[in-house]
């Protein structure tokens, strides 16, 4: 699955704002007309659909769903994060 954060340079908190923003950014550094480089329309191709996704308030919280559950990086920290917010907030 490809992270659109990473394409666009962002963390996973960033606002619309701030998507619209990396967005032009990134979109006129890698425009195949402006970017001779052969990896350009692969990468404009990456922010477009970054884009698409990200500045769509379904289908990004769709991908953030899944980007939890795919991405996990240690699934035992992640658990436990998940177990030690739950308690606490039961707990309080």
């Amino acid at each position: 699955m490809q992270d659109h954060y990473a394409a666009l340079g962002l963390p996973g908190s960033a606002t619309l704002a701030d998507i619209k923003k990396a967005f032009r950014q990134r979109a006129s550094q890698y425009h195949p007309d402006r970017n001779t480089s052969p990896d350009a329309p692969q990468l404009f191709r990456a922010v477009q659909s970054a884009y698409e996704v990200l500045s769509d308030e379904d289908r990004r919280k769709t991908f953030d769903d899944n980007r939890r559950r795919g991405l996990l990086d240690d699934p035992l920290a992640t658990a436990t994060d998940i177990w030690h917010n739950y308690l606490n907030q039961a707990l309080q």
